[in-house]
């Protein structure tokens, strides 16, 4: 009995020590993703280019995902893919100070990259985290780590926002190259942290016991349906870089010096609609995530019935109160999607063959993702009500694949 609560409590550890290192790292690359879209557009991007690059990110790093999982069930290299993955995530971030003015191309090709890290990273790293969250509870495990995560997300944003605060000398392009630079501080952290925590637990797959014999990884009917589901969720919800270039374009000019406080929403306080956008998405998945351990997938309806108008309030009105109602939306679900989608992988893989589940879910997720924000982004050029239509319907489409998702889970 004192060896399980032992047990269950180093887990817990893990759980959050893990957390704390993706709190460092979300500062770093979630602090860029505030200006990301803006700076895009000031290095002459359009939004159809945005959309496009935001996307074939999201792809590269979600369909390797696939790959990099079967490596790792192959291998049982956890730390190391992890490691690697998380190099070369953060280090990318601050290499954007280096682009030129006109580097749009070269910015570019640093967010693939980062992309890279991330799909590197992520199968082994979820994996890991499994280990441990099924000592804990799926949901709530998976929930402390988004809640730490978007801590992260949340200081990211702020720490530029100061930076810009303090430093406003210099053109628009000077300051958010300043930014990308003081992001390489939180990127060190993360790595340093990291290699702690694998120096404490060098062996995190112990936390779970061991199969009896090895259960090759399996496509069951829930989890198809499942698969269905996020993928119409991921192709109708609006990345991030095509919100804050609306906003930059509709509601502040980017040229404008910063000092400028004609409206609440102003070059300056760009990075704080993210951070605010965080703060929800860090609730929310705490949230979602113990309704998850208590009504299962049907946790994840709810959670799109409650975010899918994001795209309503954030692009059909220019009203600033339902500008912000909207991007809270969006924390609501993206918080929900961090949670709540990775603890039902867990549960519907095996543990032997879990890095190839992770790595089959996200490279569907990656693939619609990447369709949905080139043909959102497009759209956006062409028409706006066309796009919000779009983004709403498949998202709410995605409701009835996870209710019959949960029934078919809950039959077996």
């Amino acid at each position: 009995m004192n060896k399980s609560k032992k047990r269950i409590s180093q887990a817990m550890i893990f759980i959050i020590l893990f957390g704390i290192v993706s709190l460092f790292s979300d500062m770093t690359h979630e602090g860029a993703s505030s200006i990301r879209g803006a700076y895009m557009s000031l290095l002459g991007a359009s939004a159809g280019a945005i959309g496009f690059v935001s996307g074939l990110g999201e792809l590269i790093g979600y369909s390797m995902r696939y790959v990099f999982g079967k490596l790792t069930d192959k291998t049982k290299r956890y730390w190391l893919m992890t490691i690697a993955g998380y190099v070369l995530d953060v280090l990318a971030v601050p290499a954007l100070a280096l682009v030129g003015e006109h580097g749009w191309i070269a910015a570019c090709g640093l967010l693939i990259i980062q992309r890279m890290g991330k799909a590197i990273k992520k199968p082994a790293k979820d994996t890991i985290m499994s280990f441990a969250a099924s000592q804990e509870g799926l949901g709530k495990s998976f929930g402390i780590q988004e809640v730490l995560d978007q801590i992260g997300a949340f200081l990211g944003p702020v720490l530029l926002y100061v930076v810009m605060l303090f430093k406003t000398e210099g053109s628009t392009f000077e300051i958010y190259s300043r930014c990308f630079a003081v992001l390489a501080v939180p990127g060190a952290i993360t790595i340093l942290l990291l290699l702690i925590t694998k120096y404490k637990f060098p062996n995190p797959e112990n936390f779970e016991p061991e199969e009896k014999k090895f259960t090759p990884f399996k496509v069951k009917k829930e989890f198809i349906f499942y698969i269905a589901g996020i993928s119409l969720f991921a192709f109708g919800f609006i990345d991030y870089s095509i919100i804050i270039m609306h906003v930059s374009k509709t509601y502040t000019n980017i040229s404008a010096q910063f000092t400028e406080t004609s409206s609440l929403v102003n070059s300056g306080t760009l990075p704080l609609l993210y951070a605010g956008a965080m703060l929800v998405d860090a609730v929310a998945a705490l949230v979602f995530g113990l309704m998850y351990d208590k009504k299962g997938v049907k946790a994840l309806a709810w959670s799109t019935v409650i975010s899918a108008p994001f795209a309503i309030l954030v692009f059909g009105t220019k009203s600033t109160s339902a500008l912000l109602l909207g991007i809270a939306l969006w924390g609501v679900g993206m918080g929900a999607q961090e949670s709540i989608l990775k603890a039902a992988v867990t549960k519907m893989v095996p543990k032997s063959s879990r890095a190839t589940g992770y790595g089959v879910f996200e490279c569907s997720f990656g693939v619609f993702w990447f369709l949905g924000s080139w043909l959102l982004g497009v759209l956006y050029d062409i028409s706006i009500p066309a796009m919000i239509t779009v983004s709403v319907v498949s998202q709410l489409a995605a409701i009835p694949l996870y209710i019959a998702s949960d029934k078919l889970a809950n039959r077996n």
